[in-house]
């Protein structure tokens, strides 16, 4: 019965084809508006291609609406970029529904988008500790994979417009400023405001960072904001905030990543927790032997990758005269491996078949994709968003090869930025995301 029940809701799906929420135009073109989909059959050693699966048909009885998720999972994991991903959830409203139940945002085949702000490159505190101006606030979004398709975007009207900028998660834009809280959809510029923090949240000038613990729109979905002291804690949908005071002598976090479920926060002397949030709040300190690396890490990334949980580190090569050469610099990766009590960082010779994507401020998510040749990318790279580049026919970020050296002065420049302390609240900076639309609901 639940089957037919399902087959008979999807059906009912064919006649509303179009896609409720968000406009997807701007980011493709007119081929990619809704459409019928069909599956064609071919030899599973030439699987490597989402377009030899899904073959667009210009008219035709059948739609593929009953196909099972499971399927439908197979598909998703094929698509090579955002703009595919567009197509297909584009087709009918059962196909995007089995987004909901996808496993996870980091198996996709695609690469993140770039957002790069609009306005000239600013030097950190370069203008005091100032809040940025949402009026002025605008950015545009690019797919490395489709780079003559953009979309410009900015905060919607009927916003408070002095704000700090505590980080992005889950396509979402996260600012504060004194009592207020914003979230905005990087992706459509639409704002989500959430209930008045308590006072005196010390969120603003040289502390905070924001996240949510999963997609929007799921149920249990909630909005964690650490200052030095404390972390606030809203719940999606409720009247209130939470807070949990925190025990790290105010030292401030510097970067948070989720990983199988569980939440990891790094902060400025390097030290790694694990967040709980439910039910009921607990933050323990993972306990690591450091003396497995040569060098302790000044100012590393924190990236999930699979089921790993890698750190990446810009090092250092010294000359033999014992000076720092200025373009002896050098990605280092590290995995965590939790097998054994304390834990400890293992370095990795390679990425093998994975690319990683970073952002400068380390409040910003980054990203693995596995096999990235298959939309025109290079395995074993790291894809750094640049903070700014002198050549507007040149890419607004780069790819350095683990082990290569990092050559180019902007590059250095922009990975050397983050480690300014404090960060800069005042304006946003290059980054990479997925938008809020690509995660599942169910995440």
């Amino acid at each position: 019965m639940a089957g037919s029940r399902r087959r008979r809701r999807r059906r009912r799906g064919r006649a509303h084809s179009s896609q409720p929420g968000a406009e997807l135009s701007p980011l493709e073109d007119a081929t990619l508006s809704t459409r019928e989909v069909t599956i064609v059959e071919i030899p599973p050693k030439n699987a490597c291609h989402a377009s030899g699966y899904i073959s667009s048909i210009s008219s035709g009885p059948y739609v593929c609406a009953d196909l099972l998720d499971t399927l439908l999972h197979e598909i998703i994991v094929l698509i090579n970029s955002f703009h595919d991903f567009l197509a297909f959830i584009s087709t009918c409203r059962s196909w995007r529904a089995a987004l909901s139940s996808f496993p996870s945002v980091y198996t996709f085949s695609f690469p993140p988008l770039h957002l790069e702000p609009d306005g000239p490159y600013v030097r950190p505190h370069s203008r005091g500790f100032w809040p940025l101006l949402l009026s002025k606030c605008k950015w545009q979004l690019s797919d490395p994979c489709k780079k003559s398709l953009s979309l410009r975007r900015s905060v919607t009207q009927n916003t408070p417009d002095t704000m700090h900028y505590l980080g992005c998660s889950y396509g979402y834009l996260i600012f504060t400023y004194e009592e207020y809280c914003l979230l905005v959809d990087a992706y459509t510029g639409a704002k989500v405001r959430t209930p008045k923090l308590p006072c005196n949240n010390e969120l603003g000038f040289t502390s905070g960072i924001g996240v949510l613990t999963a997609p929007f729109s799921s149920p249990n979905s909630r909005l964690l904001l650490f200052s030095r002291a404390s972390m606030f804690e809203w719940q999606v949908g409720t009247n209130s905030w939470s807070v949990h005071p925190l025990d790290l002598d105010r030292e401030r976090i510097h970067q948070i990543v989720s990983l199988k479920g569980r939440i990891f926060v790094i902060d400025a002397l390097m030290g790694l927790h694990t967040v709980q949030v439910t039910p009921q709040f607990k933050m323990q300190r993972v306990a690591i032997m450091w003396q497995s690396l040569q060098v302790f890490p000044g100012n590393p990334w924190l990236v999930p990758c699979g089921d790993m949980l890698l750190m990446v580190e810009l090092s250092f090569l010294s000359s033999s005269s014992g000076k720092l050469d200025g373009f002896s610099r050098f990605f280092e990766v590290f995995r965590l491996d939790l097998s054994v009590e304390p834990a400890k960082w293992v370095k990795m010779e390679k990425l093998e078949n994975q690319a990683l994507f970073v952002s400068y401020d380390k409040r910003n998510p980054a990203f693995s994709c596995m096999n990235p040749e298959r939309w025109g990318g290079k395995s074993n790279c790291i894809y750094v968003a640049r903070l700014f580049h002198d050549d507007p026919d040149d890419e607004t970020w780069t790819a350095v090869e683990l082990g290569q050296l990092v050559r180019t002065h902007n590059t250095s420049d922009s990975i050397m930025y983050g480690s300014t302390f404090p960060p800069d609240y005042s304006h946003i900076g290059s980054l990479w995301l997925f938008p809020s639309l690509v995660y599942g609901g169910s995440q």
